[in-house]
């Protein structure tokens, strides 16, 4: 199957953003029947952070943070990857397992439909909760001027 840059960045990047109870429990049926070669067992390591003030200006190092990451090889000799925040090994397994059948033709509109979407909707649904419970708090602030008399 050829699949782009954009459409694969975009599924590896909800199956790293997605709750892991959510991910693992849409995903366990699928992923239960395939055999996976693990290339990299999942293993926990430090990333440098780097930032930029404002988003613009120049770059620095902000800290570390943690990550998990794997590979697999699936059944269908597509090489699957996953980088994921924190120290879920479970996660980063079943991420990469999805990278990898993602890129099989057999399986990349059914798991579409039935894990990434889902997925990604519910992220949208959590963030725009967030946004209105942070907006319901906005204070508006403003300055009296006071005149010399």
């Amino acid at each position: 199957m050829n699949t782009s840059t954009e459409q694969r960045q975009r599924w590896i990047s909800v199956l790293a953003k997605a709750p892991t109870e959510s991910l693992l429990k849409l995903s366990d049926p699928v992923v239960s029947d395939m055999q996976f070669e693990l290339i990299r067992e999942p293993e926990i390591g430090l990333t440098q952070v780097r930032a930029r003030m404002g988003g613009k200006g120049d770059a620095f190092n902000m800290g570390d943070m943690t990550v998990t990451r794997c590979v697999v090889r699936s059944q269908g000799d597509s090489l699957g990857f996953s980088y994921v925040a924190g120290r879920n090994k479970p996660h980063a397994l079943r991420a990469a397992q999805l990278d990898a059948m993602l890129q099989l033709a057999d399986f990349h509109q059914p798991l579409t439909d039935m894990i990434i979407e889902p997925l990604n909707q519910l992220m949208l649904n959590t963030q725009q909760q967030k946004q209105q419970a942070t907006a319901a708090t906005k204070v508006d602030f403003f300055t009296l001027v006071r005149g010399e008399d």
